[in-house]
């Protein structure tokens, strides 16, 4: 993959991984724009980082999405990335019944369907691109699933299906389709979560992380993992 002189588009990209590859992105001379859901923290970002471009936007929202591709395609004609990073994990007990499932944010809408309506939105853009790529943020949790976090679980391992499937059927154009497979990374995931699982003794940098992530697209690597996903 080319490293630099790339227009970058990272979803959740104010805090953990999608911040680390802004951070690495920008610094190899790219022109780098991050989303999420929260003003505050992508303002933060770009206070550290004056050169990044932010949106405020909900991914999981079909209206957030129109307004995003509208907004990246006519600012930046030059988007030749995508990565799709943002998520949400939640701790579910199916013992429960429907009580936990709606007690928070939809993990599917979020992990699987925005990803997959992005790239779908940003083909058609991408495919008249110089070094197109996509890339999806999967997750360890996709080969090894813990029942503490089931749903997270299922929507890792479908991305990394619909991941390998996309990647079969864009063989013949441009666009490389690239899939990262982290360990358990610090960030905000799911901090309670974890905490009370003890993960957090356990937990890889994003820094160390994404230094590993930049090393395998430097070697045009469609399946990139560190640590215990490499296992």
């Amino acid at each position: 993959m080319k490293m630099n002189g790339n227009t970058i588009l990272i979803t959740g990209g104010a805090t953990g991984i999608g911040y680390a590859l802004a951070e690495q992105f920008l610094a190899l001379g790219n022109e780098v724009i991050i989303c999420g859901r929260r003003e505050q923290r992508l303002k933060e970002a770009q206070y550290k980082h004056p050169n990044l471009h932010i949106f405020t936007c909900d991914v999981a929202d079909s209206n957030d999405r129109k307004k995003l591709l509208d907004w990246v395609t006519k600012e930046f004609p030059s988007l030749n990335i995508i990565i799709n990073n943002a998520g949400i994990q939640r701790d579910i007990d199916f013992n429960k019944g429907m009580e936990d499932l709606l007690s928070g944010e939809n993990e599917i809408s979020i992990n699987l369907e925005a990803p997959i309506y992005l790239t779908a939105m940003f083909i058609k853009h991408l495919k008249h691109k110089e070094n197109p790529v996509i890339i999806n943020v999967s997750s360890g949790l996709a080969f090894r699933p813990i029942p503490a976090v089931p749903i997270y679980c299922a929507t890792k391992a479908a991305l990394h299906t619909y991941t390998m499937l996309l990647r079969q059927q864009l063989e013949e154009t441009a666009i490389k389709v690239v899939e990262v497979i982290p360990p358990a990374v610090e960030s905000e995931l799911n901090m309670e979560g974890r905490k009370n699982r003890g993960v957090g003794i356990k937990l890889v940098s994003s820094e160390e992380f994404v230094d590993a992530v930049i090393k395998g697209l430097e070697k045009d690597e469609f399946e990139i993992r560190y640590g215990v996903t490499q296992r």
